[in-house]
């Protein structure tokens, strides 16, 4: 059966704008996925965004780049839970592989629906970014960082595109992070949160939440696979980004069978 979750991950989800669930994917799935980012990170190309080193950092449209990342959008638990949050059926809008390499680049503050608002057309915050661990993220790999109910403030006007990022001239150039001071009100107000769990734990956020993190200064692996998706009366209407980092495709996911991570195991 699909995997649905309790009225009081519900009521965390719609109160902090994001809920995290431990060991949702079991190690089995982990382990076809992480095959599978060995392969995407091996690939070059446009979509690829790379450390000062020349390692990747992010490899955006992850499901459009191997068939085990496009089952993953497609796990009937992922999309079980995407329709209860949001009560619809949903689409993918932009997907990617994130490797916090040691040393490497920070992510700045900002929130998912800037861009996509400002930048792709999509009219409102209808969807949820899905973050899968593939390591154990602790409080030293760099884990995910959010300011808990700040959905509520609608798309934050004090932000400013990033100009010293090695990606400057591709991703981040559409990238709206918001401002030292800005942010000093919104954790004043909200608080501010790390999100750690094992592998396979997978965190279901608001595409409002403020979130950002910051650089691994720890050998350790961290590896988070994000699927960000939307309604699919939801849609983006401008076509300024090329298909890897805003969608074409508005068809509906449809759930795949249970096994279908570890059928694809070699």
């Amino acid at each position: 059966m699909p995997q649905t979750i309790d009225p009081a991950l519900g009521e965390e989800y719609r109160r902090k704008g994001y809920i995290c669930i431990p060991g949702l994917l079991n190690q089995r799935e982990v382990d076809v996925l992480n095959a599978a980012t060995e392969r995407v990170i091996g690939i070059d190309g446009p979509q690829v965004m790379r450390e000062k080193n020349g390692l990747p950092h992010v490899i955006y449209g992850m499901h459009l780049l191997d068939p085990r990342m496009s089952t993953l959008a497609r796990h009937p638990k992922l999309v079980a839970i995407c329709e209860q949050l949001l009560g619809k059926s949903v689409y993918v809008h932009q997907s990617r592989v994130n490797a916090k390499q040691t040393g490497g680049a920070i992510v700045n503050w900002h929130q998912d629906f800037g861009t996509y608002h400002r930048v792709d057309g999509v009219p409102r915050p209808e969807g949820i970014m899905i973050a899968v661990f593939l390591n154990d993220v602790s409080d030293y790999n760099a884990p995910l960082m959010a300011v808990p109910g700040s959905h509520v403030e609608g798309v934050v006007s004090e932000a400013s595109t990033e100009t010293e990022a090695e990606d400057r001239d591709r991703a981040s150039k559409y990238r709206y992070d918001i401002t030292m001071e800005r942010m000093s009100q919104l954790i004043d107000r909200y608080g501010l949160e790390h999100i750690t769990g094992p592998a396979g734990s997978v965190v279901f956020m608001n595409m409002q939440v403020v979130h950002g993190s910051t650089v691994n200064i720890t050998p350790l692996r961290r590896v988070i696979l994000y699927l960000n998706v939307c309604t699919v009366d939801n849609c983006g209407t401008a076509f300024r980004r090329p298909e890897y980092l805003a969608a074409r495709d508005f068809n509906p996911l449809q759930a795949a069978a249970e096994n279908c991570l570890t059928a694809l195991a070699v």
